[in-house]
């Protein structure tokens, strides 16, 4: 099978290659705008299924070929909380998730040939986390430092703040990172079974 991660995300193709799934990876020129009306984790649902139909477009599937495309946001008290547009932004972010649990939403979508037909099947995964506190020092440490402006909610889990902040998760700590590492290795093994 060949698989192509639909991603330019480092962490994205750091965690499918620790899946040990060779893959290549192309980089996917979508719509990344969804309705307002959508909530939660039909947001990045959206997405990344339109990620998927952005390629699919403009490139044929082979028979062996599977697409992987994903989409991450932090859900927080009803609203979400995308990449950051500057550092100010993104320290404003940091001050709304500090203290407080919140919801990380991350999609994954599967598109292959099916009966000379595109199948797009979407999965979608939610991990609670929780914040410690977090001073204005540490805040303005970590957006200086490792300026967190392409990771939704403006931070990686992965990173120091993930270390000095994060005092619970209840689900995938990839999911976080933006990529479920379970379900992308599910489906894949269940397409080799086939």
């Amino acid at each position: 099978m060949n698989i192509i991660l639909g991603s330019q995300s480092p962490r994205r193709r750091e965690l499918l290659t620790g899946l040990d799934i060779p893959h290549t990876e192309v980089s996917i020129d979508a719509d990344e705008s969804y309705p307002a009306y959508l909530m939660g984790g039909d947001i990045p649902k959206y997405i990344s299924r339109a990620k998927a139909e952005a390629y699919t477009r403009t490139h044929t599937l082979g028979d062996d070929d599977l697409l992987i495309t994903s989409d991450t946001i932090v859900w927080l008290d009803g609203r979400v909380l995308g990449k950051p547009r500057d550092e100010q932004d993104a320290r404003q972010m940091l001050r709304s998730l500090s203290g407080k649990t919140h919801q990380v939403y991350t999609a994954v979508t599967f598109a292959r040939n099916q009966k000379s037909d595109v199948l797009v099947e979407t999965e979608v995964d939610c991990c609670d986390v929780t914040f410690d506190e977090l001073s204005d020092a540490d805040i303005d440490y970590y957006v200086s430092r490792y300026r967190p402006l392409d990771k939704a909610g403006a931070y990686g889990i992965q990173e120091w703040i993930g270390y000095i902040a994060v005092s619970r998760i209840n689900g995938s700590f990839f999911t976080v990172m933006g990529f479920p590492t379970h379900l992308v290795h599910r489906y894949v093994e269940k397409l080799t079974r086939i």
